[in-house]
């Protein structure tokens, strides 16, 4: 189903619902009529799910609101308020049903960044008015990255953008009706806990992570913490966990329930309730409702006596997901968690035999067995998952193994535990009880979180990788986990062949942002590169996700670089790559003679080169990467789909600067 879903959007146009909707019904109605041959039934089946992978892609696409049109010029923007977000500096605010000068119906919902000074008491389902100034949501800033656009397309959201006047309320919700749980406890955790600390509580609790500060962000991405700010399997096992085991202890505390009750279920139906209300609490996203389907799943089973956990309650809950929100399959949350729990499941089914001989016999061994197993599942989830985060996020964590062996525990043990005592009581005004213990455990974690990011080879940056590495591994991952025979191993192959692959990939030679602002060259295995004036942040790091280098340098103004490869002068920079002669044009007319490619942050005008790549050819056709005489730019890569927005380049009358 998964492979039916990544064929749909890996295609350049939009096709036709009937002949996936077709193939379908006709692969469903073949397995049917083969039930003599067990290997034609399994062929019609894989089929009929792929095919229904296709469609569900489809169907979401076709359901997803278009897009709107919005103006280039500030505008008045009116709607009610779904989301508020607290951030290190401010407030980000998410529009429904939003009207733009009192005119013009938005489809979809519009992001919005108020200013840092905007005091207006704002939560959901307040309709509150703003001047601001809007901007539909960037392409990837080069071809293969982050597509930002299809995010947004099937997240309902048509619009980033940020205040340029106070917001004024219009109209308060009534009190309990709109205003959500999620916000008000998140408020009140803030409000006991200012700073890091309690923006970091509040995500666990409440899973509105957009107050954690940059630099501690980056610092658990480095320690190989991440997923610890992630709301997702570990949080509401650690929930769900601590519940069964309270509930059950009650149980077994009175004798006439120890005796005659099914305490077992009974924990387990509750454990199951508490972990829905934390579902909902934290916002229901795609790792957390993966995480409790499966916890359903496991409800069922200790409820009818089956196995509470294995293969099928994975498959089940990505069949479930894949079918609500099939666009997710592209996305890291989804390949990263999968990957995780498939490689904890397979990998704890056979280290089972050894563990239950081990644990039994000396008391040494019991400790022994504890600090093991932590190292195994952050061994097992981390390798499993590093390959897909490597890919999207263009850099690899090192120390992962054992920052995890100790902020796993006190996650489990001490943060969570205060979390949960500070949501219970929370409506009787103690939360601050559990809110301070809790802090301290936070401080533990941003220790360690910090101390791991300094250590030496802590993040490995990963130049851009073909799409091949990811699916081959993960078609390796899933034959090493899902086969039962020794043929099994022939999936180790796979996995390191799909590690071997980054070093035979042909690295670009060129790069033009999408607006043209940024350009980058590799020349002699040096990455140098020019930003023109208003260039973003995230442009200017391009450079550094498609090459894995970081810092590079700067084409000089004038003089030679990279070891004289590299001319420059005040009009132009040129140099010889696998294209032949290039050139890096600065100033209008013709810099660009005997030059094969010509790149430029401005339009040019009269140059004889063959390829041109200006600001008029970025507009167009987006960013663009050159490898030898190869050009692949963001229009072509992403084709003519739904969710790809163009616009037309605005051009000057005499196309100059």
């Amino acid at each position: 189903m998964a492979c039916g879903v990544i064929s749909y959007f890996s295609l350049a146009a939009e096709p036709p619902l009937w002949p996936a909707a077709s193939v379908v019904l006709g692969a469903a109605a073949a397995s049917l009529a083969a039930r003599q041959s067990a290997a034609a039934r399994a062929t019609w089946l894989c089929l009929a799910f792929a095919a229904a992978g296709f469609a569900s892609a489809s169907i979401a696409t076709y359901l997803a609101p278009p897009w709107d049109s919005l103006p280039r010029k500030a505008a008045v923007l009116r709607g009610r308020v779904t989301q508020v977000d607290a951030l290190p500096a401010g407030r980000r605010v998410t529009f429904v049903a939003a009207s733009l000068d009192g005119g013009l119906k938005l489809n979809r919902m519009v992001r919005l960044r108020l200013r840092d000074t905007d005091q207006a008491a704002l939560g959901p389902g307040d309709v509150a008015q703003v001047r601001a100034l809007l901007r539909a949501p960037a392409p990837p800033d080069y071809p293969g990255g982050w597509d930002t656009q299809r995010d947004a397309y099937f997240s309902s959201i048509g619009a980033y953008g940020f205040a340029i006047g106070q917001t004024q309320l219009i109209e308060q919700a009534h009190a309990g009706a709109w205003r959500t749980v999620r916000e008000r406890a998140a408020a009140n955790i803030m409000a006991v806990l200012p700073g890091e600390r309690g923006a970091i509580a509040a995500t666990l609790l409440t899973g509105l992570g957009t107050a954690i500060p940059a630099d501690d962000r980056a610092a658990f991405a480095a320690s190989g913490l991440a997923h610890l700010l992630a709301v997702a399997g570990l949080h509401i096992g650690i929930v769900m966990g601590l519940v069964f085991a309270m509930t059950r202890t009650v149980l077994a505390a009175v004798e006439h329930a120890a005796l005659h009750w099914p305490t077992r279920q009974i924990a387990s139906l509750t454990a199951f309730g508490a972990g829905a209300v934390y579902m909902m609490l934290t916002g229901a996203h795609v790792p957390i409702l993966r995480s409790f389907v499966m916890a359903a799943l496991v409800t069922v089973a200790v409820m009818t006596g089956r196995r509470a956990i294995g293969m099928r309650a994975l498959a089940l809950a990505a069949l479930g997901l894949m079918l609500m929100a099939p666009n997710e399959v592209m996305g890291v949350s989804f390949q990263m968690s999968f990957a995780a729990v498939l490689a904890l499941v397979a990998g704890w089914e056979a280290l089972r035999p050894f563990l239950a001989g081990f644990a039994l016999g000396r008391w040494w061994r019991t400790p022994v067995l504890y600090v093991g197993g932590l190292a195994a599942t952050s061994a097992l989830a981390g390798t499993a998952s590093l390959p897909f985060a490597a890919y999207h996020f263009g850099t690899g964590t090192l120390w992962y193994v054992p920052a995890n062996m100790l902020a796993v525990p006190v996650t489990a043990l001490w943060v969570m535990p205060c979390g949960i005592a500070a949501l219970i009581l929370m409506p009787f005004g103690q939360a601050a009880m559990a809110l301070v213990p809790m802090a301290w455990g936070i401080g533990c974690l941003l220790a360690l979180a910090r101390g791991v990011a300094a250590w030496p080879g802590a993040v490995m940056p990963v130049p851009q990788l073909p799409p091949s590495v990811p699916l081959l591994f993960a078609a390796g991952l899933l034959w090493l986990c899902l086969l039962r025979t020794k043929l099994r191993l022939a999936g180790i192959a796979a996995i390191l062949a799909a590690c071997a692959l980054p070093f035979l990939h042909t690295p670009p030679d060129l790069f033009v942002s999408q607006d043209g602002r940024v350009l980058a060259a590799r020349v002699g295995g040096k990455v140098l590169v020019e930003a023109r004036p208003g260039a973003s942040a995230f442009e200017r790091a391009a450079p550094a996700r498609i090459w894995g280098v970081s810092p590079y340098s700067a084409f000089p103004a004038a003089g030679d670089a990279a070891g004289g490869a590299v001319h420059c002068t005040a009009q132009h920079c040129s140099w010889i790559a696998g294209a032949g002669a290039i050139v890096l044009a600065r100033v209008p007319g013709d810099p660009c003679a005997g030059a094969n490619i010509a790149i430029a942050g401005i339009f040019l005008r009269d140059c004889g080169a063959p390829v041109i790549i200006d600001r008029e050819a970025a507009a167009a056709d987006g960013a663009a990467l050159v490898t030898g005489t190869e050009i692949v730019t963001d229009r072509s890569g992403r084709g003519d789909r739904p969710w790809v927005l163009t616009t037309a380049p605005a051009l000057p009358a005499a196309r100059t600067e």
